[in-house]
């Protein structure tokens, strides 16, 4: 265990967890680029020029992130619905991040709250919380803004909505995520970040953060020293 990480997680009460990544696998038996590709067939429906990036994107968030530039709420709230029912769906054969329950489990027991912050959609993090008997110990639950793509991570407006939610204060939470938005959203509203290198290559890509681990396990590790 790094001073670093062991320093970070010492002064946090507040765990909050980023989904995709530090808790599970979301799309691993539904793939993603198959939502993605439903999503497009939705926009070009609608008449919805598609740019090549777009045409070629295997993430259904970033299809969902381009529908905020269209001006057209209505489109925008029509993806983001459609993307929440694949969601739901994919969350019942999610697969579980190796460790990741047991970073829930020992936050608990050391006193502290958890807490999810998602660009997934709030319906889909509970229906996996739920169905892994997870509920009881992780609140509050927030996942994208519905209709709003503009506000999701690296915007700290979801991260905000949870210090809100916890009335707690931005230097006593961690926020664990894989990516560089996760990073990003946990610096711009104050908060320490760790990052979770769960693939090669993303340690170098979370260098930003205030600590990085290449497995759950090790978070579990120092949140067991209390």
């Amino acid at each position: 265990m790094t001073a670093a990480l062991a320093a970070v997680v010492g002064r946090a009460r507040v765990v909050l967890l980023d989904f995709d990544g530090p808790v599970c696998s979301v799309f691993a038996r539904h793939p993603a680029s198959a939502v993605a590709r439903e999503l497009r067939r939705l926009l070009a429906d609608r008449a919805v020029p598609l740019p090549a990036e777009i045409l070629a994107e295997p993430d259904p968030l970033a299809v969902l992130r381009f529908t905020a530039t269209l001006g057209r709420p209505a489109v925008v709230r029509l993806v983001d619905e459609a993307l929440t029912r694949a969601e739901v769906t994919a969350a019942r054969t999610a697969e579980p991040t190796p460790y990741g329950r047991e970073a829930i489990g020992a936050a608990h027991r050391t006193g502290r709250r958890v807490a999810v912050v998602s660009n997934n959609s709030a319906e889909c993090v509970r229906a996996y919380l739920s169905a892994r008997r997870l509920t009881p110990y992780v609140h509050p639950v927030v996942g994208r803004p519905e209709g709003a793509p503009g506000r999701m991570k690296p915007d700290p407006y979801p991260v905000l909505a949870a210090l809100r939610g916890l009335d707690a204060e931005p230097a006593d939470c961690v926020l664990v995520g894989d990516s560089t938005t996760d990073v990003e959203a946990a610096h711009a509203a104050g908060v320490a970040a760790i990052g979770y290198a769960n693939r090669p290559g993303k340690r170098a890509r979370l260098a930003a953060a205030d600590a990085v681990v290449d497995s759950m396990a090790d978070l579990v590790a120092a949140l067991a020293l209390g």
